[in-house]
């Protein structure tokens, strides 16, 4: 195991789903219904290193909502704590893999204000690198980030194992050449590995 690396993907695999999307919603006075769509229409552009007020004004001009920068900060916030809630059976994972002398980082398609978050947190300590999407300007499922991450932990791409939920990050990761397996849960990593 040490001489290869294990790759982790955190939203939905490291974390919960977010649970920050009804307060937006309700601090934009908006229905969720309405917001959701927004959130996720502009949050690639978000990975890719927009700022935090390019975005939610994007976001607010798709729900006819003026975002001034207060409120933007304020909407920041509550996103970052919505994504926040780390899973403590993926955390024991990483533990064990850590003591075990596996090579762990993250690769993540965040906004920088996330990653900035992030690095503060408990579990971060057991990777290696830490790689956030919006700091490179580039995002998964490309190839480029999946070749700078390799870059990054002076490894061929064969001697990493990927682990994400979405399907189409793990097809890039494959035509990439790295191993990628889509997450189903610590049980199902446990047996890949």
């Amino acid at each position: 195991m040490t001489d290869h690396w294990v790759v982790f993907d955190y939203g939905e695999v490291l974390c919960s789903r977010t649970t920050a999307l009804p307060r937006l919603a309700d601090r934009l006075g908006v229905s969720a219904s309405a917001f959701e769509p927004a959130y996720w229409a502009h949050r690639d552009a978000y990975d890719r290193g927009a700022g935090d007020l390019a975005y939610w004004q994007a976001v607010g001009d798709t729900v006819d909502v003026d975002v001034d920068e207060p409120l933007a900060r304020e909407l920041t916030d509550l996103d970052v704590h919505g994504w926040s809630e780390v899973d403590p059976d993926a955390v024991a994972l990483l533990e064990s893999l850590a003591e075990a002398g596996a090579r762990l980082a993250l690769l993540s398609n965040a906004p920088v204000s996330f990653a900035r978050h992030a690095e503060r947190q408990p579990w971060t300590r057991h990777f290696r690198q830490l790689l956030f999407s919006g700091d490179v300007r580039m995002a998964k499922p490309d190839a480029a980030i999946f070749q700078l991450l390799c870059e990054r932990l002076g490894a061929r791409p064969q001697d990493c194992l990927f682990f994400d939920d979405r399907p189409v990050n793990v097809e890039g990761a494959r035509a990439a050449g790295l191993r990628a397996e889509v997450w189903h849960g610590v049980s199902t990593a446990k047996q890949v590995l």
